[in-house]
C-alpha cells in the first residue's frame, strides 16, 4: 500500500504518476482541505477536485485545475447579476460543487461525499480529505488576515504577506481511515506540493503528524524547489514564513523527523551534503514533470528510492 500527502496542481501531477505505477487500489491520497471555500453558497474543495479530476483524466490540459473543455455560462450569468466572479469555476465543475454541498447538507461527511464522487468518475485510488471539520489557511497581509483564496486566486499571490495560520486545525480530527492508511503503508510519499500551503495544513491536524512520525513504511518527500525557488506558484516566497530557506535543503529541514529520504533536482546536487547531515537520504534526479512520461518516471524513481530505504 502507498500513501501520498498532496495538495494542488503540481502535487496532483506526481500523484497521477503514482496512480499509474502501482495497482490503483493500493494507493491512498490524503488531500489538503484548508483552502476550501464557500462561493455562491456552495462548498468548493479545490485540492480534492484537482486530485480527483487529474486521476479521472478530466483535468484541464495546461492549467491542471478545472475540467478540460468546460464552459462558463453559469459564471457569466453570475457576473451579469453582479455576483463575485473572480473564482473561475466552470459549469461541470459547479456541478461537482452543487453535489458536494447537497450531500453535506443532507448530513454526509466530506470523506463519504469525496468517496462517492471519485467512484462515480471511475477513480480506483482512495482520495481522503485530511479532516471532515473546517480548517482554513489564512495569511497576514498589510491590511490584516485574509483567506487563502483571496490571496491565491483573487490577488494572484501578488500581495506581500508576513504570517500564516491554519485556523481550526488544532481542534480538527483526522478523517476516517487516515491513521490506518499511514500505519499500513509500505511507503508514504509527501509529493511536490507547496509545503507551506498544502502539506503543513495536513500535518497541523492532531494525530496525523504523530502517525507519520511512527509510520513503519519508508517516508520520502519530493522537493518542489529547484535552485532558490519553486517550479511554479508561491512556494518559494512563503518558506520564510516557517523559518526555512526556499531551497530543497529548506524543505528537508522543514520535514526533518518526518521523512527518511527526499528526492531533489539534479540542479540542487550541491545541497546533498547539507541534507544528509540532517539524517535524511537523498535521491538526485530530474524532478521537472514536462509530460506524462516524466510523471511516470519520477513516480517510479520515487517508489524505488522508498523501497531502498526500507
Amino acid at each position: 500500500m502507498i500513501a501520498a500527502l498532496c495538495g494542488g496542481v503540481g502535487g496532483a501531477k506526481l500523484v497521477r504518476g503514482l496512480y499509474r505505477s502501482v495497482p490503483p487500489e493500493t494507493l491512498s491520497v490524503i488531500v489538503n482541505t484548508a483552502d476550501d471555500v464557500e462561493m455562491w453558497g456552495l462548498r468548493v474543495s479545490p485540492d480534492l477536485d484537482t486530485v480527483m479530476y487529474t486521476l479521472a483524466g478530466l483535468a484541464q490540459i495546461g492549467a491542471g485545475w478545472g475540467i478540460e473543455g468546460d464552459t462558463f455560462q453559469a459564471l457569466g450569468m453570475l457576473r451579469t447579476y453582479g455576483a463575485p466572479s473572480w473564482f473561475h469555476a466552470g459549469d461541470r465543475d459547479l456541478g461537482t460543487d452543487i453535489y458536494r454541498t447537497w450531500r453535506l447538507e443532507s448530513g454526509a461527511s466530506l470523506t463519504a461525499v469525496t468517496d462517492e464522487m471519485r467512484k462515480a468518475l471511475g477513480v480506483r485510488a482512495a482520495i481522503i480529505p485530511m479532516t471532515d471539520q473546517p480548517v482554513a489557511t489564512r495569511l497576514h497581509a498589510e491590511e490584516g488576515w485574509i483567506d487563502f483564496q483571496e490571496y491565491f486566486v483573487h490577488r494572484r499571490h501578488q500581495v506581500s504577506v508576513d504570517g500564516i495560520r491554519y485556523d481550526g486545525a488544532e481542534t480538527a480530527s483526522p478523517a476516517s481511515g487516515i491513521i490506518q492508511v499511514l500505519q499500513a503503508a509500505d511507503a508514504v510519499v509527501i509529493v511536490n506540493s507547496n509545503p507551506v500551503l498544502s502539506i503543513l495544513p495536513i500535518l497541523a491536524v492532531p494525530d496525523i503528524r504523530e502517525a507519520l512520525q511512527q509510520a513503519s513504511g519508508a517516508r520520502v518527500a519530493v522537493s518542489p524547489m529547484i535552485g532558490t525557488g519553486s517550479v511554479a506558484g508561491p512556494a518559494g516566497d512563503l518558506m520564510g514564513l516557517v523559518g526555512q530557506a526556499a531551497t530543497s535543503a529548506g524543505v528537508a529541514a522543514l520535514y526533518a523527523g518526518l521523512i527518511d529520504g527526499i528526492v531533489i533536482s539534479e540542479r540542487d546536487c550541491r545541497q546533498r551534503a547539507a541534507i544528509e547531515a540532517l539524517g535524511i537520504a537523498v535521491l538526485v534526479t530530474d524532478t521537472l514533470m514536462r509530460d506524462e512520461a516524466d510523471k511516470d518516471r519520477l513516480a517510479r524513481e520515487t517508489l524505488d528510492f522508498a523501497r531502498s530505504l526500507r
